[in-house]
């Protein structure tokens, strides 16, 4: 028997490969596509450090609203369109659902705890989560084929009963037209734009088969490293299963290719790992509460965080891509808001991993902030990009500006300390203190042999947090 069905757009804003639309066109006399602005995540909070809503910065925001804008297009060019409605999504479909007459309501599942509280829960390997990546690739095995169905028109919709329709708005439309913003991410929203990308991307099939995470030069940014589909995913304008088998096709006609965990599947399989980890397990955002956590007691320190969130250090390398060792909430907490691509679970993932409060725990890896840029980009490109007060400071100085002497800062137009901050802290002192505290909270203080290791190492050379560069680079343009 024909019903009418609704397919509520959360998470999947896409045509193709999308199993719940697939599923409410199935023997459906009328289709409602909805999609709920959700007054939570979008609408303004003066109080937030940045300009947005409590949750997410404007990059965000605009990446979504032009998603939508897309989606609404296919849709149309299918004979429907999105329905745009806005208040809590629990109160808008449940009135809806009765006033529209709905028999089928399908939607895209989401793991996150907000998502999950309006959603039936589901159990994942008997409700334990596997906690390592091979682990979780043993127990994942090979993802079905995506569906190859495509549109030629939709079922048309029904009466909407006298509810008011809203068109996808602007962003001054959400209450931003006061916001000074000129420009806004240069990866613009929408399934249109992902298929483009993950075209580009796999045309180039011997790039595919060689790309080895880390080994991707984290210093690029005019022609980034990676495929720069992680927004994509994030918002479903792209299926995961999908972007999955293209890359198996490309590797079967290569002679040879990286594996997992550093191939491009390898970086796909780590979104799924840290989804499953996630759903399975407890206060997964917090310290107290997270099985799976070290309590650590983390310095907290106002002054240091916003110097970091504010990208005032002083270390040029640093501030140029925001990373410090703080409480590793604070730090999820920045990421969440300005982040494209932010993903609940793999954001929190990869800060309790870089933090080394789970998963990863050789909290002795310290790796330079000085030393590691160097390494990639010798002559400071990515610094004098994003930090233009330090364009005209020279090679050797560039990541140690402090050092420079007076004469050679004046000639910069750089003086430290006036026009860009000294170092917040001693960055060799910091990361003794630092390991010795982290050996202290697991339990183990560190072998005289290894103080005596520790002090005679140079601050320049020491080998500081190199997994959480690397993984830092990860979180930014996972894949």
């Amino acid at each position: 028997m024909e019903s009418n069905a609704l397919m509520w757009f959360r998470k999947g804003l896409r045509i193709h490969d999308n199993p719940a639309l697939d599923h409410a066109c199935r023997g459906s006399k009328r289709l409602f596509p909805v999609f709920v602005l959700d007054p939570r995540y979008l609408d303004p909070d003066p109080s937030a450090f940045s300009p947005g809503s409590a949750f997410a910065g404007l990059n965000r925001i605009q990446f979504l609203l032009e998603s939508l804008a897309d989606l609404d297009s296919s849709l149309k060019k299918l004979g429907s369109r999105l329905l745009v409605l806005k208040g809590d999504p629990v109160h808008v479909l449940c009135r809806i659902l009765k006033d529209w007459d709905i028999g089928k309501l399908c939607f895209e599942f989401d793991t996150e705890p907000y998502s999950l509280a309006r959603d039936n829960k589901v159990k994942v390997n008997r409700g334990k989560p596997p906690l390592t990546y091979q682990s979780f690739v043993a127990l994942a095995g090979e993802p079905p084929t995506p569906l190859t169905h495509t549109y030629s028109v939709l079922p048309p919709i029904g009466d909407l009963r006298g509810y008011e329709v809203l068109n996808i708005p602007t962003i001054q439309e959400l209450g931003y037209g006061d916001v000074k913003q000129e420009k806004f991410s240069p990866f613009r929203g929408g399934e249109s734009e992902a298929l483009e990308r993950l075209k580009k991307s796999i045309d180039d099939k011997e790039w595919v088969a060689n790309f080895e995470k880390p080994k991707g030069d984290p210093s690029a940014f005019l022609k980034p490293a990676t495929t720069i589909l992680s927004p994509y995913l994030k918002f479903g304008c792209l299926s995961s299963r999908y972007f999955y088998h293209c890359l198996i096709e490309v590797y079967r006609t290569s002679k040879k290719h990286t594996s997992p965990p550093v191939s491009l599947v390898g970086q796909l399989l780590w979104r799924e790992f840290f989804y499953t980890a996630a759903f399975g397990t407890p206060n997964f955002d917090k310290m107290r509460g997270n099985k799976i956590c070290k309590q650590i007691p983390w310095r907290d320190d106002e002054e240091l965080f916003a110097a970091w969130r504010e990208g005032r250090t002083g270390y040029p390398w640093i501030d140029a891509i925001m990373i410090q060792f703080l409480h590793w909430e604070k730090g999820r907490d920045v990421f969440e808001r300005l982040l494209i691509d932010s993903d609940w679970a793999i954001n929190n993932g990869n800060w309790l991993w870089l933090s080394c409060s789970s998963f990863f725990y050789q909290y002795h890896r310290i790796y330079s902030p000085i030393s590691f840029g160097r390494k990639y980009d010798p002559t400071g490109k990515y610094i004098r990009h994003f930090l233009p007060v330090l364009k005209n400071m020279p090679n050797e100085y560039i990541y140690e500006p402090w050092t420079a002497p007076l004469s050679i800062q004046k000639k910069a137009n750089c003086i430290i300390g006036i026009d860009y901050p000294r170092p917040v802290v001693d960055h060799s002192s910091a990361s003794k203190e630092c390991r010795r505290l982290m050996g202290v909270a697991y339990g183990s203080k560190p072998s005289a042999e290894e103080n005596l290791n520790i002090s005679r190492r140079k601050p320049e050379g020491d080998d500081q947090k190199e997994h959480q560069q690397n993984a830092s680079k990860q979180r930014r343009k996972l894949i």
